[in-house]
């Protein structure tokens, strides 16, 4: 019995070239922190940072919390000093990625219709950006969370792993209070999203063309193929009494 729907966000709910939007968010923080710090050196720290967080496999500490113990220390700032730099960022600055993004068509009816049927709704994007960046994706997304009340969003604050790791999913699950049994996974990536949530359990929707293949030697998702096709599915199976 499916009863909670997680819902990945970039190349799934949103079209997000990560090869393109990456270089771009990195390119606009490092103008941005120029009068405040060495960009190329702060930008390094950063990724070494997100890299700690990759890491993070399900540890005590959330992942802001890894960030923070690796970032702050490197660049000799405390949070406290740079927390108002970074909220003048996500304000100012990222709403300017937007332009590289597309919603995905099919996203708002499928949201309207998973809360109308009583789904507990997840956004279980990578737990890499703060909320704020998280939130300004999915209102470019048509999506946003003034008209939504998402059972659970996966920001860095919240969450003890990362994906890949099957320790995300898991936590999603006691989150949300469901058993993986009862949640279904939907996302673009083998790797990071239908792998792992396996892994744990969970059933799984790959968003991709119908004709990829996966690694041979790993079972088939639960379904495959665009976001409107999850939508069919989802109404097929409901029709049919099973969730």
């Amino acid at each position: 019995m499916i009863r909670a729907v997680l819902l990945d966000l970039d190349n799934t709910l949103l079209e997000n070239d990560m090869e393109q939007f990456i270089p771009a968010y990195l390119e606009v923080l490092g103008r941005f922190i120029a009068d405040h710090y060495p960009p190329d050196a702060f930008i390094r720290h950063l990724m070494r940072a997100t890299d700690a967080m990759m890491a993070n496999n399900g540890s005590e500490r959330t992942n802001q919390e890894v960030f923070d113990a690796v970032f702050f220390p490197a660049i000799g700032r405390t949070r406290e000093e740079m927390e108002p730099l970074f909220e003048e960022f996500y304000a100012t600055c990222f709403p300017m990625l937007q332009s590289l993004t597309r919603p995905v068509r099919i996203a708002r009816p499928l949201v309207e219709w998973l809360f109308r049927q009583g789904f507990q709704v997840a956004i279980a994007t990578n737990a890499l950006f703060p909320r704020s960046a998280i939130d300004q994706r999915l209102a470019w997304a048509g999506v946003p969370v003034e008209e939504f009340p998402y059972h659970l969003i996966t920001s860095y604050e919240v969450m003890h792993a990362s994906k890949p790791h099957p320790a995300f999913f898991a936590e999603v699950a006691r989150m949300l209070g469901r058993a993986p049994e009862e949640c279904i996974m939907v996302g673009d990536d083998w790797k990071m999203d239908i792998r792992p949530a396996r892994q744990v359990g969970m059933q799984t929707f790959w968003i991709a063309d119908r004709k990829a293949s996966r690694p041979a030697d790993e079972p088939p998702p639960d379904g495959q193929g665009e976001l409107a096709d999850f939508a069919r599915w989802m109404l097929r199976w409901q029709e049919g009494g099973q969730i």
